[in-house]
């Protein structure tokens, strides 16, 4: 497997003798030739034919470039197609000599220097003779190699190409996307198929997600992996128009994120179990009077996981204060603001609080507010405690069900991961004196972890 990178060079041609034809096949007039280069500068070209003469009153180069590309329209199945790229322009400068051996047109620079008169014409002509006898040849065999289809794309012929798009750079959604990367590795080992995969990230903005949509799309890649609801709800959006299948990963609530009810998309949620987490709370301190709610109304799982919370607390007969931000700096504010009005915290799988996770976690611990969360990535990163699902285990499954997909054709119902699993900071409850062996019988495992700085 390759994980394709960003970086690439363009090669642009110019009109050719006969139109312009891009490198799946299609002979297009009046439009840009741009396909990949190879390491050493030169298009997917597999025969050249360069002819150089001098004459006393001139000197021409003629580089004639036979590119053997099958045919996407041709009717008869294996037939390859040839095409000539032929460009003049006037020489400035001696050209370089004829028994040069690493002598590589550049990009945009696959060109025909033209003498004057009727030399020309039958120079030309003895090429063009030699280098259909080559592209005959050509159409009769060579490789069925694919070419890259754009900048960044990972095409293959006997494969499959995979676009992994996080909504923006956080502990839990790279624990995700390096855990989804390793099981691609070990199903195209299982399957003897190549499976190219690309690493996209969004910043959590949704116009950059737009445009990493339509990058996609227009790559062809088969099947686009999202971590994240925004970046699944772009991801769908943009990939309406081909079907282009749509496998997210930690979409809390799908039915609420309006991701059901899609033929094209499915995926794996780590819905969190609210009650259970805050049992976990009244355990640990059956004496809290009022706790905090700390989210992102930005944050479309945030709504649900808060309004179960507070239907639970109502039940109890307990308290609760709302506070919010939108970015870092807000949730921090907000964090400071409730020192002395709350005996814990709950934040559900909110990436924006998670984001700021490693700047509040310390302040919540020395004022003795334990900050039970919705996700282990919180918890690696300062705070008390979580009961809910392992999100190696979720990128795990979210790579098999895409790789289900891929193979089969056909798209299953959304997952939803079990989440029972319980992951205490060892390093905060000592802070906070607290002791949390009561619970190791409240869920199916219990995970003691440490302060991470990623």
């Amino acid at each position: 497997m390759r994980q394709t990178q960003r970086e690439s060079r363009v090669v642009r041609s110019g009109r050719g003798a006969a139109g312009r034809m891009d490198f799946r096949g299609r002979l297009e007039r009046g439009t840009k030739l741009e396909t990949q280069v190879d390491a050493d500068g030169d298009p997917p070209v597999i025969h050249r034919a360069r002819v150089m003469a001098r004459e006393a009153s001139g000197r021409c180069k003629t580089s004639i470039w036979v590119v053997s590309q099958e045919c996407s329209s041709c009717p008869i199945d294996g037939m390859r197609s040839c095409f000539f790229i032929l460009r003049h322009r006037s020489l400035a400068a001696a050209p370089p000599s004829p028994t040069r051996t690493n002598f590589s047109p550049k990009p945009g620079n696959m060109e025909v220097i033209v003498m004057k008169n009727n030399t020309m014409k039958k120079l030309l002509t003895a090429a063009l003779s030699l280098t259909m006898a080559l592209s005959l040849a050509a159409c009769s065999g060579g490789s069925d190699s694919a070419v890259s289809g754009g900048s960044g794309s990972a095409a293959t012929t006997d494969g499959y190409k995979v676009a992994i798009v996080r909504q923006l750079d956080h502990a839990s959604m790279n624990e995700i996307r390096d855990a989804i990367i390793a099981q691609l590795d070990v199903r195209e080992a299982e399957l003897s198929v190549t499976i190219d995969y690309e690493d996209f990230n969004g910043n959590n903005d949704p116009s950059t997600l737009s445009q990493i949509g339509a990058q996609i799309i227009a790559d062809g890649y088969d099947v686009i992996i999202p971590i994240g609801t925004t970046a699944a709800q772009q991801m769908a959006a943009t990939a309406e128009p081909t079907q282009t299948p749509v496998v997210y990963g930690t979409v809390s609530y799908p039915e609420v994120a309006k991701l059901t009810g899609i033929p094209y998309v499915t995926g794996t949620s780590d819905a969190l179990n609210v009650e259970l987490l805050l049992d976990m709370m009244l355990a640990q301190n059956p004496g809290i009077q009022t706790v905090g709610l700390l989210y992102s109304t930005s944050e479309v799982n945030s709504a649900p996981a808060i309004e179960d919370a507070k239907a639970y607390l109502d039940s109890k007969g307990i308290g609760y204060l709302e506070k919010t931000g939108n970015t870092s700096d807000e949730i921090i504010a907000a964090v400071s603001s409730m020192a002395g009005q709350v005996d814990a915290v709950f934040t559900p799988t909110d990436n924006v609080v998670q984001a700021a996770e490693l700047a509040i976690a310390p302040t919540l611990a020395e004022a003795g507010i334990p900050h039970y969360t919705g996700a282990d990535s919180f918890v690696r990163n300062g705070a008390f405690a979580t009961c809910g699902v392992n999100y190696t285990d979720l990128g795990s499954q979210t790579a098999d069900l895409a790789v289900e997909v891929l193979t089969t054709g056909q798209i299953p119902e959304y997952v939803t991961v079990a989440g029972d699993i319980i992951t205490v900071n060892t390093e905060t409850a000592a802070t906070l004196g607290t002791d949390y062996s009561g619970f190791a019988d409240m869920g199916s495992q219990l995970v003691e972890v440490q302060t991470t700085q990623n």
